[in-house]
């Protein structure tokens, strides 16, 4: 069955860096748009960023832009989401989600504090 699983989230001080990594299974994962969301406490889920096939089209929200990228490796099912600069209010479940397929993965927390 169609399966995605996040890992890489972490305590981190602001201005840190962390890769949250995304594997699909159970599916062709080339073809397929992989987006991450997140979901603050007490607040619905909110658009990060997206990577799409053939030519790995990205997407972003302005409030990361210039400090997360998004890339994949379809060799190895996976889509990366590099967090560089991390703010406090990046805190936050991290979720990849295939969206073609309404599917989604279990949420790897992030949480920025020092």
């Amino acid at each position: 069955q169609v399966q995605l699983v996040e890992s890489g989230g972490a305590l981190v001080q602001p201005g840190g860096s962390l890769r949250l990594s995304c594997v699909g299974s159970g599916f062709r994962f080339a073809a397929y748009s992989i987006a991450w969301y997140r979901q603050f406490p007490g607040k619905e889920r909110e658009f990060v960023a997206r990577i799409s096939p053939p030519y790995s089209t990205t997407e972003w929200i302005d409030s990361v832009q210039g400090r997360f990228t998004i890339s994949r490796d379809d060799g190895k099912n996976t889509v990366y989401l590099n967090m560089n600069k991390l703010k406090s209010e990046d805190t936050a479940v991290y979720y990849c989600t295939a969206p073609s397929l309404n599917a989604w993965g279990q949420g790897t927390p992030v949480t920025v504090s020092s």
